[in-house]
């Protein structure tokens, strides 16, 4: 059931409606709410707005909070800077805020299911041209000021129709122009003399992983085009590919961006299609009937994948050439080596990632005394290394502090290491996380255990609350089992 949480309704209103949001709004930096004298006093005249506004907390941050909690915001929308600074930059940037907010009116217009030409026609008469910057910046408004995920993820799809040509060839053929125009004028505007030349540079280093990306891209948008020309079914299942250069996105390039940068619009919009795309072309592999409808349900994925070529080069490449530093990227690519190729782009050495993690690689000294014995820190990696599984750790605070090294099945890149594990999830997937830790920590559960075929092969995997002697809770440990020898054993026996 949604929970709907009205902005015109006082704070003791609310919390007698959500006990939940005392802790909520209490880790915002409303610490007053936990005091029941000033809850049942001042509480009764405050709302959450004025109260942002005394405290100068940012409601951007109290709204994708609150949203993240799982609250759908109803009720009049303050404006969403509280700090004079972000004030002072508005005034400053009136004409790029008014353009903003007419681009979000034509994009809620279609969302609204107004007819794609009549909403053009507005358009046309009042702009000559528009960034894909700030395309961008109006979903992440959207999803801010409270319109449904679903409906922004919607919206992902059609935009490109109305800023960049109505059909997926028009777009194609202007990706280049875009870029050269849109991401050059928009870093000069907000990184001063960063332009083009930034992402372009990284894009010719051989090795560098906007290098691979880039490259995976071209290779996609040629297995596509061959498709589209001959109906070949045998070049699907190379297209399928893109479920490794999505799932790198999904591990390495969102969840920096959001969790680093705060720049949600990615994670929040991008990567929930990308699952999309892959489910979709994923059920289609495995029907047999394939008629006109089975053709029409591919062609409209496969559209769809086209258009993501087209978002990730002109917004999600730039802004991480932009915003990442040397030493992410060679994070990046350490992490990128654990995936498979892809549509036949062999893995090329960045030296300059290579000599940096040989001069840092240094065996650390030192033993680590426990109860059991005591192990030398390399004694410890590699029999923690030898252990056949893969081993997580996520500590009381829901922070990532420990993967085990090698290759495995389900990805963590070291990059994930410090950072809040609920980042590293798919939005789909991260309810689920949530519930399971929550149990792990409130008691309800000691662990769960969830069966599944990966790769053709049975895994186990199990999370298990990790407790001291006292049963306090210590955090979460998650293994990744692969019972392919069990199978063979036990049918080996029977037969």
């Amino acid at each position: 059931m949604t929970k709907k949480l009205d902005l015109n309704k006082t704070v003791f209103e609310l919390t007698q409606q959500y006990p939940e949001l005392v802790d909520i709004m209490a880790g915002l930096g409303f610490t007053e709410i936990t005091k029941k004298s000033m809850l049942h006093s001042v509480g009764k005249m405050m709302t959450i707005p004025k109260g942002a506004k005394m405290k100068k907390i940012s409601m951007i941050d109290v709204v994708t909070t609150l949203m993240r909690n799982g609250f759908d915001i109803v009720g009049d929308m303050p404006e969403m800077a509280s700090v004079s600074k972000v004030q002072e930059q508005e005034k400053t940037s009136r004409p790029s805020s008014e353009r903003r907010e007419q681009l979000k009116a034509y994009l809620k217009r279609l969302g609204d299911g107004e007819a794609l030409e009549d909403v053009r026609a507005d358009f046309v008469r009042d702009f000559g041209e528009v960034e894909a910057s700030e395309i961008m910046e109006a979903e992440q408004e959207l999803l801010k000021e409270g319109t449904p995920l679903s409906e922004v993820q919607r919206l992902c799809d059609v935009h490109s129709a109305l800023f960049h040509g109505s059909t997926a060839e028009e777009k194609i053929a202007n990706a280049e122009k875009e870029v050269e125009a849109s991401v050059l004028r928009k870093k000069a505007q907000v990184a001063g003399q960063e332009n083009k030349a930034k992402s372009a540079a990284l894009e010719e280093i051989p090795g560098h992983p906007l290098s691979t990306l880039k490259k995976e891209n071209e290779a996609l948008s040629a297995l596509l085009t061959k498709f589209k020309e001959s109906r070949d079914e045998s070049v699907l299942p190379q297209i399928r590919e893109l479920s490794i250069h999505y799932a790198k996105k999904g591990d390495l390039l969102y969840p920096l961006l959001n969790v680093h940068y705060g720049i949600s619009g990615p994670s929040d919009v991008m990567w929930t299609v990308d699952d999309e795309i892959r489910d979709t072309l994923s059920s289609l592999a495995k029907e047999k009937e394939r008629g006109n409808k089975w053709n029409t349900r591919l062609d409209a994925v496969l559209t769809r994948a086209e258009e993501m070529i087209y978002k990730e080069e002109n917004i999600l490449f730039p802004i991480c050439a932009v915003n990442f530093s040397k030493e992410e990227w060679y994070g990046i690519y350490r992490d990128a080596k654990d995936y498979a190729a892809c549509f036949g782009v062999e893995k090329e050495m960045w030296s300059d990632a290579e000599n940096m993690a040989q001069a840092v690689d240094e065996a650390s000294e030192g033993e680590i005394v426990m109860p059991g014995g005591r192990l030398r820190i390399e004694e410890l990696t590699a029999l923690l290394n030898t252990i056949p599984m893969e081993i997580t750790f996520v500590d009381a605070d829901n922070i990532n502090r420990f993967f085990d090294e090698g290759p495995k099945v389900f990805k963590r890149p070291l990059m994930a290491l410090n950072r809040e594990v609920f980042a590293c999830h798919p939005p789909k997937i991260e309810p689920m996380v949530r519930q399971i830790i929550d149990d792990f920590r409130q008691g309800r559960r000691d662990f769960v255990e969830v069966w599944m075929e990966k790769e053709g092969r049975t895994m186990l995997v199990r999370y298990m609350a990790v407790r001291d002697k006292d049963n306090k809770y210590l955090g979460t440990l998650e293994l990744v089992q692969d019972m392919e020898f069990a199978k063979e054993h036990f049918l080996g026996d029977k037969a």
